[in-house]
């Protein structure tokens, strides 16, 4: 019958049968030996990967029972995938891990690593040979010792001359012998961290030690793996810039482990990972739906394009293919025929229920990717028990044909009888282990049920996006005293001997870049990258010469691909680096905000700081491009930025403006691990004048170091201009709305009307307490908002009003919720200094 193989009742009573009927083997073999002739496994090895898969399948039956009375919340399993422990042992607990959410046996046969042999943690120092499961490096060099090619699935294909660079070993150094991750004697008592860890996810325990409840993920900062959520392939361009960040570390002079400031970026300040070692690769699994994913698809394009380039790029792939997407089959073959024609991406396969060839095949990529420095991918056939998760009914898709096939490739019950087929156990002596593994996953299970939850909204937000603004302060005056003391010599010597403050004034654009020079002084591991950045210095010269003065490993061009572009800046944060990537428009960042909104802005979400991706995201945006554009070069839609929890969102208008909130941006970035989007009005980069041609009112000097400390620009504060009394009218506005509303306010102080203009500077968090102030003092607010009426920050300060109780009079002057079109139309649908001058005159006229 069809629930004969669907229930989590019947999966375990058919488990308990296939034990039950197999037939002990004529001879007992000794665990210490390999558990067949030719493996490379011993039998207590293979004891560890059955154990691991056991635990990850009685959490699997546990998440349900807790979900039938309504205490369980999650119940995506692993079932049908526990074979990806192999893969677990095949690496070194070390290599950074990003998982797929059926990696429930790979995460258990880490954990039971480390808890094997703590010095493994990444939280500590990593032994130069780390213990795990077996050697798998030595077992796959030993493999290649008598034949320069490899075999992959019967295709031959030669390496590459592998990498020189000593930091890589090629084998790990003789004497060191394969060790059990757990011993037979420890038992579940390795893997029972692991158990509570998944079971308090699933209950949405705030003691959860990764999540604090907030999600169920894979992810702990001493296992070195990276929590991901739900994930459908959002992860993979992490990856590729994690792998990227990570060859690019090693490359770099240890001493610029740390700030300036000494803050270590991206593992310090409240996080509590360490780097991995120099020689480590990053590894991240998905399912096979997820390679037709467009975010799958840029992370593989970008890993290729990265390797032609002979740039490299150490990430093995690990596709773990059940043949759906919840109840959409992959075409016979199709995932391996994409695989496969993957330019610059090693493909290698292997059965995941066949436990021993797995852990050969996974050895042999795994030692690839760690000798060459180059992606692959492992493309591992697994089957789907127990549905996409305990709501699906897969009758309404799949046949009991078709559900009985998988059963009969169950990846435990394969485990299970290679070990009684060998005379390492006996089936009676394997159901008492998954007895007495299901009692124990069952009282934890008991035991986390009590534990509390998340009790109030601050308790939820608490980890999202921590703001200490006296450290932020405090590193920007850190960085003001490091430049004009004793970095001022390496200072004049990046500038040319002339520094910017003795340049004389400045347009928007020059302070932008001089601002990013003195942060590439002050941070060491900040890179600067993004397309056209580097050999043509931005399409608005924004950063300009940069590549000459910090060379071309800290300033790149990357390929035009705004997904990648952030997944290599999220990678790179995470791995140790301060990421400052550019888009170049911000209609480009449309296609791409996922990597904000669902990568970047969750990672101290779902991880209470343990892991942070450090980043400022420079974007050309907005409108008033004269003479050029159309929609792609004036977009003016920034609500998907200010819709996304805990993202700072900064709009400099001014060159004085500009330098000091972007030092906040990079010192925020490094202290407390903020994502910041730098939002550049294109139109006003070059521009120099305020009222009149040649008035030069729109340059300003640049300030010398001694000066940053007084000009410093905390994050959620505007800036208030003064025109005439001021006492009459309060206009609210941001980017190009300021120079166009002073422009406005001069015009109206000729009609006796004094005006101050609040320019945000900030539209994420807004600077709400500003807001209250400027606006009470007047009584009457216009609110200028060079975006949209629908959907537009004018909404938000409107809404602030509101919320503190405002009762003077408001009005708002906004963009018509239209497109920007090409030429001369696009006045019509964008403000002008006379729309606010008309607004003003009806407001006051009330």
């Amino acid at each position: 019958m069809l629930s004969d193989v669907t229930t989590p009742q019947d999966l375990d009573d058919r488990f308990r049968e296939t034990l039950a009927a197999l037939p002990a083997a004529e001879r007992r073999r000794d665990p210490a030996d390999p558990v067949t002739d030719d493996a490379p496994l011993t039998g207590a090895q293979v004891l560890d990967l059955f154990d691991a898969q056991v635990t990850s399948r009685q959490l699997d039956l546990a998440g349900r029972w807790l979900r039938s009375f309504g205490e369980g919340f999650y119940t995506i399993g692993s079932a049908g995938h526990e074979g990806n422990a192999a893969v677990a042992a095949a690496l070194r607990p070390t290599d950074p891990a990003l998982l797929h959410y059926r990696s429930g046996a790979f995460y258990c046969l880490r954990a039971a690593q480390v808890a094997a042999d703590p010095t493994l943690a990444t939280d500590s120092e990593p032994s130069a040979v780390p213990a795990r499961t077996a050697d798998p490096d030595q077992d796959a060099d030993r493999a290649r010792s008598a034949d320069s090619e490899s075999t992959v699935d019967g295709a031959a294909t030669r390496d590459p001359e592998p990498t020189s660079d000593p930091q890589v070993s090629e084998s790990e150094p003789a004497g060191t012998e394969p060790t059990s991750a757990t011993g037979a004697a420890n038992g579940f008592a390795a893997y029972a961290d692991a158990a509570r860890d998944v079971l308090r996810g699933m209950v949405a325990s705030s003691l959860e030690p990764i999540a604090g409840g907030r999600h169920k993920v894979f992810g702990r900062a001493d296992l070195a793996i990276v929590p991901t959520t739900s994930t459908i392939a959002s992860h993979l361009p992490r990856a590729v810039g994690m792998g990227l960040a990570v060859e690019r570390l090693r490359r770099l002079d240890s001493a610029g482990r740390r700030t300036g400031a000494g803050v270590r970026v991206g593992s310090g300040a409240g996080a509590t990972h360490a780097p991995w070692p120099p020689d480590a690769i990053v590894v991240c699994s998905f399912g096979d739906a997820s390679v037709n994913h467009a975010s799958a698809t840029a992370a593989f394009n970008t890993a290729g394009w990265y390797d032609h380039a002979g740039l490299r790029i150490p990430v093995l792939f690990v596709c773990e293919d059940n043949g759906l997407g919840i109840s959409v089959r992959s075409p016979e073959g199709w995932v391996e025929t994409t695989l496969r024609a993957k330019p610059g991406i090693r493909y290698f396969s292997a059965d995941g229920a066949d436990p021993v060839r797995t852990y050969e095949v996974a050895a042999e990529a795994a030692a690839w990717v760690r000798r060459n420095r180059r992606p692959a991918v492992l493309h591992l056939s697994t089957v789907r028990l127990m549905g996409h998760a305990g709501a699906d009914a897969e009758s309404a898709y799949r046949s009991p044909a078709e559900l009985a096939e998988d059963l009969d490739r169950d990846p435990v019950a394969a485990t299970a009888r290679l070990l009684v087929d060998a005379g390492v156990a006996t089936g009676e002596e394997l159901l008492a282990r998954y007895d007495e593994t299901g009692w124990q996953v069952r009282r934890l299970a008991e035991e986390v049920l009590g534990e509390p939850k998340l009790a109030s909204a601050a308790d939820v937000v608490s980890a999202l996006a921590p703001r200490r603004p006296v450290r932020v302060a405090r590193a920007v005056a850190d960085a003001a005293a490091r430049a004009s003391g004793p970095g001022a010599g390496a200072r004049a010597e990046a500038f040319g001997g002339k520094p910017p403050e003795l340049a004389g004034p400045m347009t928007l654009a020059q302070s932008i870049n001089a601002a990013l020079a003195d942060g590439m002084l002050d941070h060491p591991q900040m890179a600067l990258f993004g397309e056209d950045v580097a050999a043509k210095g931005g399409v608005y010269g924004v950063t300009k010469g940069l590549r000459d003065r910090f060379g071309a490993a800290r300033v790149f061009d990357t390929l035009l691909d705004e997904t990648s572009v952030l997944g290599l800046g999220l990678g790179a944060g995470l791995a140790g680096m301060l990421p400052v990537p550019e888009i170049q428009y911000l209609a480009y960042l449309h296609n791409a905000e996922d990597q904000l909104r669902g990568e970047a802005a969750t990672m101290r979400f779902f991880s209470q700081g343990a892991f942070r991706n450090p980043m400022v995201v420079r974007v050309a945006g907005l409108a008033y491009q004269e003479g050029f554009g159309g929609h792609f070069h004036n977009d003016n839609s920034v609500a998907v930025l200010r819709d996304v929890p805990g993202l700072v969102v900064a709009v400099p208008a001014r060159p004085d403006d500009a330098a000091p909130m972007l030092r906040t941006c990079l010192a925020s970035a490094a202290v407390d691990g903020s994502v910041c989007v730098f939002l550049e009005p294109i139109a006003l980069y070059h521009t120099r004048d305020l009222y009149t041609e040649g008035d030069g009112e729109w340059l300003a000097g640049y300030p010398e170091p001694g000066g940053w400390v007084a000009g410093h620009v905390p994050i959620g504060r505007a800036r208030v201009y003064r025109v005439g009394s001021a006492d009459d009218l309060t206009i609210i506005t941001f980017g190009n709305g300021v120079r166009m509303s002073l422009r406005a306010a001069a015009v109206l102080a000729e009609e006796g009307v004094g005006t101050r203009v609040v320019d945000l500077r900030w539209l994420a968090p807004l600077p709400v307490a500003d807001i209250i102030r400027e606006s009470s003092a007047t009584g009457r607010v216009l609110v200028v908002d060079e975006t949209r009426r629908s959907g537009g920050v004018g909404e938000g300060v409107i809404a602030a009003l509101v919320d503190a109780g405002y009762v003077g009079a408001a009005r708002r002057v906004a963009g018509v919720d239209s497109f920007v079109p090409l030429g001369p139309a696009a006045r019509h649908v964008l403000v002008s200094a006379e729309a606010i001058t008309d607004g003003a005159r009806t407001l006051l006229a009330r």
